[in-house]
């Protein structure tokens, strides 16, 4: 049985945004960051709460 001797796979070069693209990227980035934390999670939060209550937790 022959083994193969190859110590390490090679790694693909990541490509790298430019020009429009990366313009594009970096503003949805900007706004994503404006709006984080800005979802109201309260009544989740509740039911949860009431599901744990329940199960005496």
């Amino acid at each position: 049985m022959e083994r193969n001797k190859t110590m390490a796979l090679t790694i693909a070069a990541v490509p790298v945004l430019t020009g429009e693209a990366s313009d594009r990227f970096e503003l949805m980035m900007e706004l994503s960051e404006e709006r984080r934390g800005s979802v109201d999670f309260t009544r989740e939060i509740d039911e949860a709460r009431a599901i744990l209550s329940k199960a005496n937790f």
